[in-house]
C-alpha cells in the first residue's frame, strides 16, 4: 500500500482486509503500552474537511500525532483560499508541497478520486458526498470482528446476520461496509422507510457476490436473530424537502425494551453522530459497542497511515 491513496473500498480483497486489521490491533498495543510511537515523525498529514466532522477529523489527527507525526488542520475551509473560490484540483496540488499525505472530506461524491487522481501524494478518502467512506467501512467490520472474538487474520462471517438501520440511501458509511461485508457472503437485513432504501446498484453487488438480502420497513423482523445490528441517523443535510425529512427523522429508536429482544451477544453499532436513532440508556448495555467503534477508528488509521507511508 506504500504511496497508494485510499478512495474506495472496492480496491481491497479479504487478504488486504486481514493484514490491515492486525497492524491495526499492532497499533493499539503500541498505544496501551506507550501512548505514542515515532514511526512516522518527520511526516506530516493535511487534514483536509470541507464538511462539519468531529470523530474521523479528529482520529485522523490523533493518529498521526500517535505515529509522531505532524498535522495540518483544515477544518474549517470558509477560512481558507477555498472561500475565495479556489478549486479542489489547485487546493490538492498545494497541499501536496507541504504534505506527505491527505485525508480528504467532500461533499461531492467522486471528489477524492478526482484528488487522488491529480495529487503527488496518497490521498485517503475521508467521506465523499452520499458516496463512501472507506475508513468508516474498515474500522466497522475491524469492530465486528473484534466485538465477535474472531481471528482478524482467518475470520468466516458467512453465517452471520446483520441488520442495516435507517438512512441507507445517503448513508455513505452503510455503503462501503456493505461492500465490505459482501465480501464474506453474509446475510443482510436492509431496515429503512421506502424512501430510504439502499440503491439499487449496492444491492446488486450484495447478491452478485452470494450475499442473502432481505428488505424490511420494521425492525420487529429480524432483531431477534441478527448478531450485527448497524443503525444509523436519518441525515437532514441530505434532504432537499424538511417535511420529507420530518416524515422519516424518527423512523426508528433502539430502547432498552428494544434490547431485551435482542440476542445476548448481538453487537450494537453506529457511525456517529446519533440524534434519535438511540436511547442514552442503552449506553450502559454491554452489547452496545459505538464508543468502543470510535476508538478502533483511530487504531485503523494508524494503520492506513503508516502502511500508505510506507512505514
Amino acid at each position: 500500500m506504500e504511496g497508494k491513496s485510499i478512495v474506495s473500498v472496492d480496491q481491497f480483497t479479504p487478504d488486504d482486509l486481514s493484514h490491515i486489521f492486525s497492524v491495526a490491533q499492532e497499533m493499539r498495543q503500541a498505544v496501551n503500552e506507550r501512548g505514542s510511537i515515532d514511526l512516522l515523525k518527520g511526516k506530516i498529514l493535511a487534514n483536509l474537511f470541507y464538511e462539519p466532522s468531529t470523530r474521523t477529523s479528529s482520529s485522523f489527527m490523533a493518529a498521526m500525532q500517535r505515529l509522531g507525526g505532524s498535522v495540518i488542520p483544515i477544518t474549517e475551509v470558509k477560512y481558507s483560499s477555498v472561500s475565495k473560490g479556489e478549486t479542489l484540483v489547485d487546493t490538492i496540488r498545494t497541499l501536496n508541497s507541504y504534505s506527505d499525505c491527505i485525508a480528504l472530506r467532500h461533499p461531492q461524491a467522486g471528489s477524492a478520486a478526482l484528488a487522488a487522481s491529480i495529487s503527488r501524494k496518497p490521498v485517503i478518502n475521508a467521506g465523499d458526498g452520499i458516496g463512501e467512506h472507506p475508513t468508516q467501512a474498515l474500522l466497522d467490520l475491524f469492530t465486528i470482528v473484534e466485538e465477535l472474538g474472531l481471528q482478524s487474520d482467518s475470520f468466516d462471517l458467512r453465517d452471520m446476520n446483520v441488520v442495516l438501520l435507517g438512512d441507507l440511501l445517503y448513508g455513505r458509511t452503510v455503503h462501503s461496509l456493505s461492500k465490505l461485508l459482501s465480501l464474506y457472503g453474509v446475510t443482510v437485513h436492509l431496515v429503512s422507510p421506502k424512501t430510504l432504501r439502499l440503491p439499487q446498484e449496492i444491492c446488486d453487488v450484495l447478491t452478485s457476490r452470494g450475499c442473502r438480502l432481505f428488505v424490511h420497513e420494521n425492525l420487529e423482523g429480524p432483531l431477534s436473530t441478527c448478531d450485527v445490528l448497524y443503525a444509523t441517523r436519518v441525515q437532514k443535510e441530505r434532504f432537499d424537502d424538511e417535511k420529507m425529512y420530518e416524515s422519516v427523522k424518527d423512523s426508528y429508536v433502539i430502547t432498552p425494551e428494544t434490547m431485551s429482544r435482542a440476542k445476548k451477544n448481538m453487537v450494537l453499532m453506529h457511525p456517529f453522530p446519533r440524534v434519535n436513532e438511540i436511547s442514552f440508556d442503552v449506553d450502559s448495555d454491554p452489547r452496545a459497542a459505538y464508543f468502543r467503534q470510535m476508538e478502533n477508528g483511530m487504531y485503523i488509521r494508524m494503520a492506513l497511515l503508516a502502511m500508505v507511508m510506507g512505514k
